[in-house]
């Protein structure tokens, strides 16, 4: 065997991905010691994404001053590559639910505006063309925060301008553009993201990702209610319709929401992540993809990092092995084409103990070696 690629995603809350394929690494140099090892940081559009690209393409990091979700000052970064020409951004440093102790989430008082301010930073610095990861987000605004930070303006039936915030979308009649930043005329913008929810209803952006944002019942409600009214504003004004587009519900609608004022495309994060580093060019001269992420499921091929992987594996016809921390529906994982599908843990532990970083990557280590080991035993 000589070409082993290694695109593992992270496990959620223990260890990332360049931690898991260190160590996977490490355990296949140990035992093919000839074998070239090629490691591909990898993501879907949620958390991590950003932080797979920059360090895959080795972008110049910089800082700059914005707002987090209730509007206080933070600082926060980004990556710019291809000579200052693109900027890397991940929407959830600015308004990420991390930045929000539990007891105080509300995606009625929250906001996307730090993240408008983080692409006018990028603007002045040159920037023209964006990828944004949109996932793990605070916020239901449908990016009229981010819109306004560039700006735009939301005003209600009194011709009074609105905070943009989730709970005022329902109150939005009119929307002014007119002084929007004009360095986006010139911009692109693609937007990753890891979900296909519609911008509302019962599979949209309230009622399925509002509560854990912190919303009860009746929020979920109100909050999808001012997504479908705010939907209808934008088509009445830009002639476009955004309610059922797949990933429009994607961020609290902000997947949708930038669609009608920008230059912009919804893409799948994976398929963003895979272009963007030519995963496929490097796999079509590979023996082995060894890939994984913490829970493999029946969600595992439903546009998630690991089904894109698995898909340029079948066309360029190199096995994928797969390993999880926990692992479901193994039968229905091989009929969706992986070579195997193989649990890390070494005995039965509580989840507290599978979730520590040392373990897991002992773990993946041990697996990996013994995936090897088999290997080398049939390829002498």
């Amino acid at each position: 065997m000589k070409k082993i690629v290694l695109a593992f995603d992270s496990f959620k809350g223990s260890v990332g991905s360049f931690e898991i394929a260190k160590a996977a690494e490490k355990a296949i140099q140990e035992e093919l010691p000839d074998c070239q090892i090629i490691r591909f940081p990898i993501a879907d559009g949620g958390e991590g994404t950003t932080e797979a690209l920059c360090s895959a393409l080795h972008a110049q990091t910089v800082s700059c001053r914005v707002h987090d979700p209730f509007m206080k000052p933070i600082e926060v970064s980004y990556g710019i590559v291809n000579n200052d020409a693109m900027a890397i951004i991940e929407m959830a440093s600015a308004c990420g639910l991390p930045l929000i102790d539990s007891s105080r989430r509300s995606p009625m008082k929250t906001t996307t505006y730090g993240v408008g301010e983080m692409v006018a930073d990028a603007l002045k610095r040159g920037c023209r063309e964006f990828i944004i990861g949109i996932g793990g987000s605070a916020t239901n605004d449908a990016g009229i925060g981010m819109l306004k930070a560039l700006g735009a303006r939301f005003l209600d039936s009194g011709n009074g301008e609105l905070e943009p915030v989730g709970e005022n979308l329902i109150k939005v009649h009119q929307i002014d553009i007119s002084q929007l930043n004009p360095a986006l005329k010139e911009s692109k913008f693609t937007i990753a993201c890891d979900v296909s929810n519609p911008f509302f209803g019962k599979e949209g952006a309230a009622y399925v990702y509002a509560p854990q944002k912190g919303a009860n019942s009746l929020q979920v409600i109100e909050l999808d209610n001012g997504l479908r009214h705010y939907a209808q504003v934008i088509k009445e004004y830009t002639n476009m319709d955004i309610s059922q587009l797949p990933g429009a519900g994607a961020a609290g609608g902000m997947g949708g929401g930038l669609l009608p004022f920008l230059n912009a495309e919804l893409q799948s994060g994976i398929e963003v992540i895979l272009k963007t580093l030519r995963f496929e060019e490097v796999v079509r001269q590979a023996d082995l993809i060894l890939t994984g992420e913490g829970k493999l499921d029946r969600q595992t091929c439903m546009g998630k990092a690991l089904d894109g992987i698995l898909r340029v594996g079948e066309r360029c016809q190199v096995p994928v092995i797969a390993l999880g921390g926990a692992v479901e529906a193994t039968e229905a994982l091989n009929r969706m084409g992986f070579t195997a599908v193989l649990p890390i843990q070494p005995f039965p532990v509580t989840l507290e103990e599978a979730m520590q970083p040392e373990f897991t990557k002992e773990n993946i280590e041990r697996t990996v070696r013994q995936v090897v080991r088999i290997i080398k035993q049939f390829t002498k």
